[in-house]
């Protein structure tokens, strides 16, 4: 079966109840919510809006109908960026940003004119919150920041960073794809205005699932249009949530996973998840301190790092680490810039990337020890 290391880019395994929930929905249900009044599309629906309350117990969301349905934190983020920001509105990010924000306000950039600050963050990936502060302008619209890196797993002030931008009358939208279902997230408490997530990582449902939490008050253009099932007389989207924003059929297979997913979480509680990631994390990085040749990025604190850990060996190229872990110890990690380029250049490792361990909450310590030995001659066997 092998070692899986990888649960920064999608957790596995799952919990059999997701495994169960999918195939119960596929055998038994196997209907499109929102588009018929018998019994089996109307369990279709029970189950879609059953997510969204147990979304909206997980981040401290009052309407769960402002939680609307994506395949995917990128889709989110997409549809938060492209419709809120209109020429002349200033965006304030920072360096240690996925493309999946950046490439959409390069684009925004070019096409519509808006202005982008990217806030250098430490070699480390830590954020200094004045920093963001001082960024703002008049004209500043929306700070568009990571809850915690993907390369090297820094937890970024999002508290203090939200409370900045309330006082400035700026919007937050935050990328949770690192922290949803393993860090604790109350988008009251946090001043989150725009919360985008996906279901295959640390929420543990299945891929193809994800979603954008839009505060009150907030109407964003729609990514996309079509049917809804409801009130198709009309010519244009309709205006209220989650309609507005969930054109077409909606992946209800996934989201029955992803509802399980989520029951699971809180069934288990955040913080326990949290502390299992922490405990392993710190084993992990207490270990790699005794091996000569290996280069560790990031806090090296689990009190400010998800379960990620990017390294390099000396004299080794990431990926032809990532593929003898692979073919000789049976360690599947990621190799390479993980889709954040300008989190490699803020941590000096643009010219080649890294070797990026997922740790998530149903690896062992044995398999850590496992990943530490195997690191640990592949790093002697360079040296020699």
């Amino acid at each position: 079966m092998g070692i899986y290391l990888d649960n920064a880019a999608t957790s596995y395994p799952k919990p059999e109840t997701v495994y169960a929930a999918v195939d119960r929905f596929m055998r038994d249900v196997g209907s499109s919510s929102g588009r018929g009044a018998y019994r089996k599309a109307l369990l279709a629906d029970k189950i879609v809006f059953a997510t969204r309350e147990a979304l909206g117990r997980l981040f401290g969301v009052r309407d769960v109908s402002r939680i609307v349905f994506t395949a995917n934190a990128t889709e989110s983020l997409n549809l938060a960026l492209k419709g809120l920001l209109a020429p002349g509105d200033h965006v304030v990010t920072s360096s240690m940003e996925h493309n999946a924000v950046w490439r959409p306000l390069k684009r925004l950039e070019h096409e519509r004119g808006i202005e982008v600050t990217a806030v250098p963050c430490s070699m480390d990936g830590s954020l200094n919150p004045q920093d963001v502060a001082d960024a703002l302008r008049p004209n500043t619209r929306l700070v568009a920041l990571t809850h915690a890196s993907n390369v090297t797993g820094t937890i970024l002030p999002i508290g203090e960073v939200g409370e900045a931008a309330r006082r400035h009358g700026v919007l937050l939208l935050l990328d949770a794809a690192q922290t949803a279902g393993s860090c604790p997230i109350d988008v009251e408490a946090l001043g989150i205005d725009l919360l985008a997530f996906t279901g295959h990582k640390g929420l543990f449902g299945p891929t193809g699932t994800g979603g954008l939490y839009i505060r009150e008050g907030i109407d964003l253009l729609p990514l996309k249009e079509g049917g809804t099932g409801g009130e198709s007389i009309l010519e244009h989207q309709p205006n209220h949530l989650p309609d507005r924003y969930e054109a077409g059929t909606l992946n209800v297979c996934g989201i029955a996973g992803l509802s399980s997913g989520v029951e699971f979480i809180l069934n288990e509680g955040v913080d326990r998840i949290r502390e299992k990631e922490k405990e392993l994390t710190g084993y992990f990085l207490q270990a790699l301190e005794g091996i000569h040749g290996i280069e560790v990025y990031g806090p090296k604190d689990p009190e400010k790092q998800v379960g990620v850990v990017s390294l390099n060996i000396s004299g080794v190229m990431p990926q032809d680490v990532a593929h003898v872990l692979d073919e000789a110890y049976e360690i599947m990690v990621r190799s390479g810039l993980h889709c954040a380029p300008m989190a490699h250049r803020t941590i000096g490792t643009i010219d080649r990337g890294t070797v990026r361990f997922g740790l998530g909450y149903f690896n062992t310590i044995e398999e850590i020890d496992a990943a530490v030995q195997a690191l640990a001659e592949i790093a002697r066997k360079a040296l020699s």
